[in-house]
């Protein structure tokens, strides 16, 4: 009861809250796909020139490159990958 004579006072420190936990938690969700797709880029089959071109795209655009590697890039540097002996 006591809680909900609190909101019905001022419930903008609640909202204020809840609107700093909806942003840390969308930046902890970028911070691991960025840090994800460092790891992938670095482990790929690409050759040295493409790894340093998705990570430059992906420093320069965190969120964009990182997004597009795990689209574009990684599917298609495993498909392109030499078959091995």
């Amino acid at each position: 009861m006591a809680l909900a004579h609190v909101l019905a006072a001022d419930p903008a420190p609640v909202f204020a809250f809840g609107t700093l936990a909806l942003v840390a938690l969308v930046a902890l969700g970028w911070l691991v796909l960025f840090l994800a797709a460092l790891v992938s880029i670095l482990g790929s089959p690409h050759t040295g020139g493409m790894k340093i071109a998705w990570l430059v795209f992906a420093f320069i655009a965190p969120f964009l490159g990182s997004l597009l590697w795990f689209v574009v890039g990684r599917g298609d540097s495993y498909r392109r990958r030499p078959a091995s002996c």
